[in-house]
């Protein structure tokens, strides 16, 4: 079915989540694009109305409920929800010795927490509909934690911990949940532009690409019931792993 793909945590053209909303709208979807920032979702949304398709931007929190019930709230007048995106959640290296409370909870909030609320608002409108594909952007740490990364592992486990069980709980019900497991540095403007020169010392194919990366959620999105992937790993070629 041609429907809205909502995508959480669409971020900067150059990323993921832009490439994502690329991808679904190229392919004649409506894809609703969202993140914390007005200014860069809108953006992404008018790359993609510049490029002949249909995009809008809505500011979210993936945190704040009141946010997360206007968004569903306005994508169900929309007509038919083809999937849900959940690529929100940010990373760092901090040390055990420095990592507080606080940054401990806000890593949390944002790529577990946000990812509960928006499966309560999600599943609810793919159940009824008997199809449609709720995906979670995973990580290697969502397998197994290093040192200088404790707050991250403990977001991404928790997050491959609920898509699994909801695949368990509403795949029988039509609904396709799937987890990413994203491992490698990812060629986007934010990693760039921290560890530009890291990135170039990988050499060609030896960093993610964002759109290569969109391919593989758009063909498990279009995979067919009687073999339907829930978990998948991408990695550049070299990655050690």
């Amino acid at each position: 079915m041609n429907g809205t793909v909502v995508i959480l945590g669409a971020g900067v053209s150059q990323g993921i989540g832009g490439a994502l909303a690329r991808k679904f709208a190229a392919e004649g979807h409506h894809v609703v694009v969202t993140g914390r920032t007005l200014e860069k979702v809108e953006s992404v949304a008018d790359e993609i109305k510049t490029a002949g398709h249909s995009a809008e931007a809505m500011q979210v929190d993936v945190t704040q409920e009141k946010d997360q019930d206007a968004l569903f709230e306005h994508v169900a007048k929309l007509g038919p929800l083809s999937a849900v995106l959940f690529n929100a959640g940010n990373n760092a290296v901090i040390p055990f010795a420095e990592l507080t409370s606080e940054t401990y909870e806000q890593f949390w909030r944002i790529g577990s927490y946000g990812a509960f609320l928006t499966a309560k608002r999600a599943i609810p409108l793919l159940e009824e509909q008997g199809e449609g594909s709720l995906f979670f952007t995973g990580a290697s740490a969502s397998l197994r934690g290093r040192p200088n990364f404790a707050h991250f592992a403990a977001m991404k486990a928790g997050l491959r911990m609920l898509a699994q069980a909801l695949a368990r709980d509403y795949g029988p019900k039509g609904v396709h949940v799937v987890h990413a497991i994203i491992d490698g540095v990812v060629n986007s403007e934010r990693t760039r532009s921290r560890y530009g020169e890291y990135m170039d010392s990988l050499g060609e194919n030896g960093v993610l690409s964002p759109d290569a990366v969109a391919d593989s959620y758009w063909h498990i999105h279009n995979q067919p019931k009687s073999a339907w992937t829930h978990e998948i790993e991408m990695r550049p070629f070299s990655e050690k792993w």
